[in-house]
């Protein structure tokens, strides 16, 4: 594709508001276009688009928690309450539930005895939380209906499926469990790390992303159907596009990726160390939150780009972030036989490829854009040269290990 002709994301926006990480983003329902991000700012804020569609309004911020906000879901809308509701977790081990017009909490739902860092919600009210108790917990309206047990674990990622009473939990012991009525039917193993986040594609299939720098698509009978390598680090969190089996993905190598037909088709590098978190909104637009308190969205639609001069100071934030060879990024480099500047005048051969060069003694890092058709910077390599990732003793490179 030419440069501007569409088919690429670029930023739309920036929103500064939260005071520390952004941990936890879902789409809003009300109002419409709208999404809720969660902080360690102790907050969750209500964001609203703004009348020239370009930005967004922060509507209202709402406090309940005594610590870090750490996940966030929407409750369908109900007889009782027509706009759905917003449902935050935090490290306080609590739950707040707002509406979306008061920024104190309808109620606060206990019985977590440590930091609940997955929601999920369900038909009529159903409420999954997830927790570094190990447990997931099953609530309706103000009440907590079941305990799930069995993981060894803290359960980061929960998912209600379409079908009637089925509910996924994802773990720190590396596992994922299907639930019907209370009771474990079936246990997912593969990934070699924590399980952070999942995603539903349809009533008989799910994604799964993990500490081991992979993606997995699975069956809901149990079969692993496809294993996707990209990342180079931890991946956070995972968020499926509406109405088609593509996705995005955000994790601690500073990425955004974009997935398509199975395949990383883009690539987006981001001035902070930790994506913590992306949802995808209804127009596709994709929204990410970030160690750096500042939420940004990226859009494929062009009325909807960021003007020139945002973009270029978001590039220019980029290039002066600082990379550490150690945490991987990167994938495996040796900074200590790098070429010079001319080794980016041949072009790259697909998005996201990184090139690492050596001028005036310094190391900076490139990465290729397929939509612009040039070398844009990452960053400045410091630390140690020749350092090598270490992932529980395995050396990954573009997630695969070697």
């Amino acid at each position: 594709a030419m440069a501007g002709e569409g088919g690429a994301y670029r930023l739309r926006c920036s929103l500064v508001g939260h005071g520390q990480d952004v941990r936890g983003l879902t789409r809003g329902l009300f109002p419409e276009g709208g999404f809720v991000s969660v902080s360690r700012d102790r907050t969750a804020r209500l964001w609203v688009p703004d009348g020239l569609n370009r930005g967004f309004t922060e509507m209202h911020c709402m406090s309940g928690h005594s610590n870090f906000v750490s996940c966030v879901c929407i409750i369908p809308p109900s007889d009782l309450y027509p706009r759905g509701l917003i449902a935050t977790g935090g490290n306080d081990h609590n739950i707040c539930i707002f509406t979306v017009d008061n920024p104190a909490p309808l109620y606060i739902l206990k019985g977590h005895k440590n930091t609940v860092c997955s929601l999920s919600s369900g038909k009529f009210g159903t409420l999954l939380s997830g927790s570094w108790d190990t447990t997931a917990k099953v609530w309706l309206n103000d009440r907590c209906m079941m305990t799930l047990q069995g993981h060894t674990a803290a359960i980061w990622a929960v998912k209600i499926l379409p079908e009637q009473g089925l509910m996924l939990t994802g773990s720190a012991d590396k596992t994922i469990k299907l639930w019907k009525a209370g009771r474990c039917e079936r246990t997912f193993t593969g990934h070699e790390d924590c399980v952070r986040g999942l995603a539903v594609l349809s009533e008989m299939e799910f994604l799964s992303c993990a500490n081991d720098a992979s993606v997995r698509r699975w069956r809901i009978s149990g079969e692993c159907l496809q294993v996707y390598y990209g990342h180079t680090n931890y991946i956070y969190s995972i968020s499926v596009f509406p109405q088609c089996k593509d996705f995005v993905t955000t994790g601690e190598d500073r990425s955004l990726r974009i997935w398509k037909k199975g395949e990383c088709a883009q690539t987006i590098r981001l001035p902070a160390q930790s994506v913590w978190c992306c949802c995808v909104l209804d127009n596709g637009d994709i929204v990410v939150g970030a160690s750096d308190g500042i939420i940004r969205v990226f859009t494929e639609s062009l009325e909807r780009t960021a003007s020139a001069e945002e973009i270029q100071a978001f590039e220019n934030e980029l290039s002066q972030a600082s990379i550490d060879p150690k945490t991987g990024d990167l994938g495996d480099i040796n900074a200590d036989d790098l070429p010079g500047r001319e080794h980016l005048k041949d072009p790259g051969t697909r998005d996201g490829q990184t090139r690492l060069i050596k001028d005036n003694g310094k190391a900076e890092a490139y990465q290729w854009s397929v939509s612009e058709g040039r070398w844009i910077k990452i960053g400045d390599v410091v630390g140690s040269s020749g350092a090598t990732q270490q992932t529980s003793g395995k050396v990954l490179f573009e997630g695969k290990v070697y």
